[in-house]
């Protein structure tokens, strides 16, 4: 059985988008909060909760982000076709 992992994110269009809000959890803020408020993603009404995963299930850029994340880090802005991505590995 392949590893599963658990995620979060923060989904934007514009690079400079995902830079400001990195740098406001940097500073503290709180990740459910900001998803709600600013993610472009259905899953941001849930504070951007992925659930679990595993490998071949999301866009190559995002997985490999996500999977490279130990439990609690967060990623710098990730580039897909959807946009700009902000992960947090949760488990």
């Amino acid at each position: 059985m392949s590893e599963k992992i658990n995620a979060q994110h923060i989904l934007v269009d514009h690079e400079h988008e995902a830079n400001d809000l990195l740098k406001k959890l940097n500073d503290g803020g709180d990740f459910d909060q900001l998803a709600t408020d600013f993610s472009k993603c259905p899953s941001g009404k849930s504070g951007g909760h992925l659930g679990s995963f595993g490998k071949g299930m999301m866009v190559e850029a995002f997985e490999k982000a996500a999977f490279d994340l130990k439990v609690g880090e967060l990623s710098g802005p990730v580039k897909t076709q959807f946009g700009y991505h902000l992960i947090k590995r949760t488990a």
